[in-house]
């Protein structure tokens, strides 16, 4: 039996490893197939590709979109198998780059306006960005925080902070998000499903209407749910007919993450991988007939 991990994050979102190092650490990890997931951009896929050829690591393009659903917020959907060198996801991409570089300027503005409240030198947005290596994060500016003695740890900065400075995100509606992944030949996955609610029966509702509108797969094994929570969403993928994934969600910002590993340590079966591998496939077909001949060659 091999090891997957199908939820990866670097530094061109908010993880702080470079994507060559977290294909390096996947490997020293023991697990050989992992797809890179960051939030809302491609931008480390091409280099974790290349990583993973010289480390013998498959790696399977992927996105994660931050979607709104009904009065749901935040909202988490992986999108694997997308033609990332797609000109329609590129200019959705950059548009919410844009949103997001705006978003953290605004973020570092009120972090500075508490920190020269309390006597302390603002932060500067081009310290953020050498930590960052990429897109700033919210976790990017705790670390800058952490750096100039401000706070000691991730948590203390979110608590003083990154939750009190937070300025809304904007949002993929989920139509659009699931229409958009499919179109471009990928499959839609539902990430960390608990995290949208606790309630069983308001979820499994929830991931019904969404397998209705286009979702493919559920997360069923993640690093949030609770292993009755995990059977749970074992049940509902297996009434609807939805795949099932597993993956860390590693960002690096915490030294309880495990690559490859859920919660109590479970690891993700390469078992999972072929109705994925098949679909994709499946997909990437379908996308590529449907091209104009001289677009498909």
């Amino acid at each position: 039996m091999g090891f997957i991990d199908l939820h990866l994050h670097s530094c061109c979102s908010d993880g702080i490893l470079t994507p060559a190092q977290v294909v390096l650490a996947s490997r020293e990890a023991g697990v050989r197939t992992i797809a890179l997931c960051d939030h809302d951009t491609i931008a480390g896929v091409a280099d974790a590709l290349r990583a993973g050829v010289a480390a013998g690591v498959t790696v399977l393009p992927g996105i994660e979109l931050s979607v709104a659903f009904h009065e749901y917020q935040d909202v988490h959907l992986l999108g694997y198998g997308i033609d990332t060198a797609s000109p329609e996801l590129l200019t959705q991409l950059n548009a919410f780059a844009t949103r997001r570089a705006d978003r953290n300027r605004e973020i570092v503005e009120a972090v500075n306006s508490r920190l020269s409240s309390q006597g302390h030198s603002p932060l500067f947005v081009s310290e953020v960005e050498a930590l960052a290596g990429g897109v700033i994060g919210r976790p990017h500016i705790a670390r800058a925080l952490m750096a100039r003695g401000y706070v000691t740890n991730m948590q203390q900065a979110f608590e003083q902070y990154l939750v009190p400075c937070n300025v809304p995100k904007y949002y993929w509606q989920m139509a659009e998000a699931l229409s958009t992944i499919r179109r471009l030949g990928g499959v839609a996955v539902l990430a960390h499903p608990t995290t949208i609610t606790q309630e069983h029966q308001v979820l499994g509702e929830l991931i019904s209407e969404l397998q209705s509108i286009g979702l493919d797969g559920v997360e069923v094994y993640n690093a949030l749910a609770s292993e009755a929570d995990m059977l749970f969403l074992q049940g509902v993928a297996r009434r609807l007919n939805l795949l099932v994934t597993g993956g860390s969600d590693f960002h690096g910002t915490n030294p309880e993450e495990r690559i490859g590993k859920g919660r109590g340590g479970i690891r993700f079966s390469d078992a999972l991988l072929p109705p994925l591998m098949t679909l994709t496939a499946q997909r990437a077909a379908i996308t590529e007939t449907s091209l104009p001949q001289h677009l498909s060659l």
